[in-house]
């Protein structure tokens, strides 16, 4: 019953992500999300900024939803970072104008990083062993994220003669923050929280293995002490045939 659950879960959660992607993609096409203000207008902060809260209200108010996010391989959700190497593109197009430096070097070079690491992470800390530096890296992939959009937002603030942002705010580029940030930065959150729930699980594992091995010196030292009891051992002193002292055991 509780398989079929997580398998229902599973199933919406993928139907509500790809209807996410066909309204990006159709926002996009009809260029809902297109400003040329030199900046990632409002209707890109909404359709980013959303997916995320209904997350977060989902998870902190679905037991079973909470669940099922739990259950979700840390190192797949990891392995899908490795995407975000297609970072190198931000620099290309600001290599052409296309893009402010500003914007697109830290969030091109941040991304690459994230993505160059993305299968290491994976393949090697997502384990209880390595539970910190998995962490680490999460929050390291977070702060790209968040310093990207920051970036994209204040671009035309910080270096008002740069080229314009509107690149990010028409296809293809604009599913960008409209999809794959949003769907990235939940990703690390998961992971996040997978990670916390390792600690008090190996404390768990901890405790249960330290009480076996109790139990067991118990049973070993009780068990002795039965033998001890059942078994006597006694040492009467004789004479051999030539009258030398000798030693003989007697167990009863």
């Amino acid at each position: 019953m509780k398989n079929e659950g997580m398998k229902s879960y599973g199933t919406l959660t993928a139907g509500l992500i790809a209807a996410w992607f066909i309204f990006g993609l159709s926002a996009s096409a009809l260029q809902v999300f297109r400003n040329d203000a030199n900046r990632i207008g409002l209707a890109v902060a909404v359709a980013a900024v959303a997916p995320i809260l209904v997350f977060a209200l989902w998870f902190a108010a679905s037991k079973t939803f909470e669940q099922f996010t739990m259950s979700l391989s840390p190192q797949m959700l990891t392995l899908a970072q490795s995407w975000r190497i297609v970072g190198f593109t931000f620099v290309l197009l600001e290599a052409r104008g296309v893009l402010p430096a500003i914007f697109a070097l830290p969030a091109g070079y941040g991304d690459m990083a994230i993505g160059a690491t993305a299968t290491l992470v994976a393949w090697k800390l997502s384990n209880p062993t390595r539970r910190n530096s998995f962490i680490i890296w999460q929050l390291v992939g977070i702060a790209d994220l968040v310093t990207a959009v920051s970036l994209g937002t204040t671009a035309r603030l910080l270096s008002p003669h740069s080229a314009s942002m509107v690149a990010m705010t028409v296809l293809p580029l604009s599913l960008v923050p409209t999809f794959l940030v949003p769907l990235f930065l939940i990703f690390h959150v998961i992971c996040i929280a997978q990670a916390r729930a390792w600690k008090a699980a190996s404390g768990d594992t901890a405790q249960k293995r330290q009480g076996r091995c109790a139990a067991r010196s118990l049973a070993r030292l009780n068990d002795g002490k039965v033998d001890k009891v059942t078994s006597p051992v006694s040492e009467i002193e004789t004479e051999d045939g030539r009258g030398n002292p000798t030693l003989q055991t007697n167990e009863g």
